[in-house]
């Protein structure tokens, strides 16, 4: 591999293929099993050359501007209405997970404090602060638990695995559709 073919991807590549899938995905170009599979290979993609394999059977969509690979046009697929949410981006997904680790332990910990300071209050004197006994090891666990998954990639690791639940989702929810428009057509006069 040399030239462009060689170079590494960033991750606003790797996303401008996720999109250009879910476009085929959207088109029917690609079944849901396909679109699983390229999906997982492109958030694995180190080059450009394997990102660029992952369309080669894709016709190419008019340019939008803004991307190094292939130019994407991110649209919804067919049967997403007002409530489609975009892929999200590498930020939002390390965000998203982040809120999932750390979410849980900050609402036991102010309920915790909460109750220490009722009683305080109740009994007219500052108590000794035992929520640091329930705060310090879960944090320190958590803080251990940020620092390695965030060094193995595990919020987009995350964020695929949604992506994914989210595609089938979708997909579902088009057969069904589809099985009650054909319950609901009249048949065809013979």
């Amino acid at each position: 591999m040399d030239g462009r073919d060689g170079m590494r991807a960033a991750d606003a590549d790797r996303e401008a293929v996720a999109d250009r899938l879910r476009v085929a995905l959207g088109e029917g170009r690609l079944d849901l099993h396909e679109y699983d599979e390229r999906l997982q290979r492109a958030y694995a993609a180190w080059t450009y050359a394997e990102l660029d394999a992952l369309l080669t059977d894709l016709p190419p969509v008019p340019p939008t501007g803004g991307s190094t690979l292939a130019p994407v046009i991110p649209a919804a697929p067919p049967g997403a209405g007002a409530g489609h949410q975009p892929a999200p981006t590498a930020g939002a997904g390390t965000a998203r997970w982040l809120a999932e680790v750390w979410l849980p332990y900050l609402r036991v910990i102010a309920v915790v404090v909460t109750i220490w300071a009722v009683i305080s209050l109740l009994s007219g004197e500052l108590l000794y602060f035992w929520p640091i006994w329930v705060a310090g090891p879960w944090g320190a666990v958590l803080m251990i638990q940020t620092v390695t998954g965030l060094g193995r990639g595990e919020p987009r690791r995350r964020a695929v695995e949604r992506e994914r639940k989210r595609a089938k989702r979708e997909r579902r929810r088009e057969l069904r559709a589809d099985e009650a428009n054909e319950r609901d057509e009249p048949p065809a006069p013979a």
